[in-house]
């Protein structure tokens, strides 16, 4: 069976998949730039990893399983995708996530880089000398925005600081021993009202696209702090500035951005991530899309692709499946 791996993806984020994969497996690498190499490796791909799948890609009429090395489902026009395909995306990248979240929220809190920079002058701003004092995370009220598996995870960890959990999603259920009944996501609002921090985790859909607007910044406290692991494009960009700005709200962790440079090339790239110079904010943290990007990551992620890649050479069924196959007869066979 082939698997198809696009040149500017196979990087160290893959590194450990070949040595998981049953011998029924060949993998080839295809360069997208060139159109007709891309072309004849699609005409003959099994399955293909990729995050990504455009109205132009060539056909695929063999292909039977769009693995996506991540999850989110945003890049991928469905329409397009061969109706002999599933697709299937992959996660793990909660722990990380989760631990940037609880990092996060501490690091407002206490403040470790204000101290250390002060102590590095000689200042002993902070201590119990002089003051002033640092906060504590026990006893905040931590929102939640989307509650699946990233949710869960920082429920977990934030539940043994000693934080009250709450959270709104678009699936409401009974609570789990981290969170009480999972809220329905009209009572959006209400949330943001009762949380020190807020926490946005939705995936990006046309549904939840500028989901934390002006007037959700309106519904905040005044010194809450929204972290943003999501998708940049589900908090609308200028709202969110100004509100950091004019310090309507107390800041903004971001992870997740709104420009972004391209893929590939091994140089460290250079560019702002929005039209607004958050940079310029003393009540931002910024980050470069990093909150999942842990040493274990690739390796848990290679592992639960490589598994779903062995249950389609052994026809089991797929793990995680997004969109399940909607035909199984190949593209251009009409018997």
């Amino acid at each position: 069976m082939n698997l198809v791996i696009k040149r500017v993806d196979d990087d160290d984020r893959l590194a450990p998949l070949r040595a998981l994969l049953a011998p029924a497996w060949t993998v080839q690498v295809a360069d997208t730039a060139d159109s007709a190499a891309f072309a004849a490796a699609l005409a003959d791909a099994d399955a293909v990893i990729s995050m990504n799948w455009p109205p132009t890609y060539p056909a695929a009429p063999r292909l039977r399983l769009l693995q996506l090395p991540g999850a989110g489902t945003d890049d991928i026009d469905f329409a397009s995708v061969p109706p002999t395909a599933a697709v299937c995306n992959a996660f793990e990248h909660e722990i990380g996530i989760a631990e940037y979240v609880l990092a996060a929220m501490l690091e407002w809190t206490i403040g470790l880089r204000r101290l250390d920079a002060e102590f590095r002058q000689g200042r002993w701003y902070g201590s119990w000398l002089c003051g002033p004092r640092h906060g504590d995370l026990y006893g905040k009220t931590l929102g939640i925005l989307g509650y699946g598996r990233i949710g869960r995870e920082v429920a977990r960890r934030a539940s043994a600081f000693g934080v009250r959990v709450i959270a709104a999603s678009r699936t409401p259920a009974p609570g789990d021993g981290w969170v009480g009944a999972v809220r329905p996501m009209d009572a959006l609002h209400a949330v943001l009202a009762e949380s020190d921090f807020v926490l946005v985790t939705v995936p990006l859909s046309e549904d939840t696209r500028g989901l934390v607007n002006a007037a959700a910044f309106a519904a905040m406290r005044p010194h809450g702090v929204l972290i943003n692991v999501g998708r940049g494009a589900t908090v609308d960009e200028a709202a969110l500035f100004e509100a950091c700005r004019a310090r309507r709200i107390g800041g903004a962790v971001i992870d997740t951005w709104y420009q972004y440079p391209p893929q590939g090339g091994g140089a460290i790239p250079e560019l702002r991530p929005s039209r607004f110079p958050f940079h310029e904010l003393d009540n931002v943290i910024m980050t470069p899309h990093a909150c999942a990007w842990s040493e274990a990551l690739a390796h848990r992620r290679c592992r639960a692709m490589a598994d779903n890649l062995n249950r389609l050479a052994g026809g089991a069924p797929l793990a995680n499946v997004v969109r399940p196959p909607l035909s199984t007869q190949p593209q251009g066979d009409h018997a």
